[in-house]
C-alpha cells in the first residue's frame, strides 16, 4: 500500500492507495475510504497485463473527490521506422528534459530525468545521434514502454 502526504489549500491529507484495477482506485484519505474513478483518455495502457502492478498518477488521489482531473491529450505519433525510439523503462513522471530536438548526443549521455517511486532515474542515450522527436514535456506522467524521444 502506497502512502502520500498532501497539503491542499492549507489542509493536510494522508492518502493511502489500497488497490488499483483498470480506471478505478480504492483509496483512504485521512482514514476514510473512497473509490476514485480516473479519466484514462490520453493515457496509454498496455494491451497485455504485466506482472508488476500499475501505478496511479499521484494527482488522481490528491483530494477526497469522486473523479480525477482529465489527462492532457497525447502528442502526435512519430513517423514509423525513423530512428531509434527511446522508451520509458518504468512508470513515472518526467522531471527534466536535458536535450532539445536537433541536438547531437553521444551514447550514454543523460537525456531525461524521470521520477519513479520517489527515486530519480536518468534515461541515457542508447547510441550517438541526433534527437529528432521529443514526445514528452516536463511533469508528464508516463507508463512503462511509452515513447519518450527518437534518435537518428
Amino acid at each position: 500500500m502506497k502512502n502520500y502526504k498532501f497539503k491542499i489549500n492549507g489542509n493536510e491529507y494522508s492518502v493511502d492507495i489500497v488497490n488499483i484495477e483498470e480506471n478505478k482506485a480504492q483509496v483512504e484519505v485521512n482514514g476514510k475510504a473512497y473509490e476514485v474513478e480516473m479519466d484514462m483518455s490520453g493515457i496509454k495502457v498496455p494491451a497485455a497485463p504485466k506482472a508488476a502492478p500499475r501505478v496511479a498518477p499521484v494527482a488522481a488521489a490528491a483530494a477526497p473527490v469522486a473523479a480525477a482531473p482529465a489527462a492532457a491529450p497525447a502528442p502526435a505519433p512519430a513517423a514509423s521506422g525513423a530512428g531509434m525510439q527511446v522508451k520509458s523503462p518504468l512508470p513515472g513522471t518526467v522531471l527534466n528534459i536535458m536535450v532539445h530536438e536537433g541536438d547531437t548526443v553521444t551514447a550514454g549521455q543523460h537525456l531525461i530525468l524521470l521520477e519513479a517511486m520517489k527515486m530519480e532515474n536518468n534515461i541515457d542515450a542508447p547510441k550517438a545521434g541526433k534527437v529528432t522527436n521529443i514526445r514528452v514535456k516536463d511533469r508528464d506522467a508516463v507508463m512503462e514502454g511509452d515513447l519518450l524521444l527518437t534518435i537518428e
